[in-house]
């Protein structure tokens, strides 16, 4: 059983930045691949980021390309999301997943973990 722990959500402004990290419960980064995703009020679950198994290639969703930045930490079995140039647009519970799928990073449905959350929220 894999646990994953989400911080550093918060509110920051239209502009603004923030870093969110996900802790790990094991070394699992070269088994399975890591992904962000988040969901708005009345919004289906979106893909936001990937870091595939393996190869560590990244993978991320249109809207975030050029502002946000998934990255890795072996040793600390952490991940982050560094995300720049927020928008009110990126306000959404984001979650943290793992899952051993390495064709489908983008789908929700291959992750086989998830953490609790964290909010942002982004004013204008």
């Amino acid at each position: 059983q894999v646990q994953l722990v989400e911080s550093g959500g918060g509110l920051v402004q239209a502009g603004g930045s923030l870093r969110l990290s996900c802790a790990a419960s094991a070394r699992i980064f070269s088994s399975y691949t890591m992904g962000w995703f988040r969901q708005a009020p009345g919004k289906e679950r979106e893909f936001v980021a990937a870091i595939r198994r393996n190869d560590g290639n990244t993978y991320y969703a249109d809207s975030v390309k050029g502002r946000f930045t998934f990255s890795r930490d072996n040793a600390k079995n952490t991940v982050y999301l560094q995300m720049n140039s927020l928008k009110p647009e990126d306000t959404a519970l984001y979650y943290c997943a793992a899952g051993m799928t390495f064709w489908s990073a983008t789908n929700p449905g291959a992750y086989d973990y998830w953490g609790q959350g964290t909010q942002v929220t982004v004013s204008s």
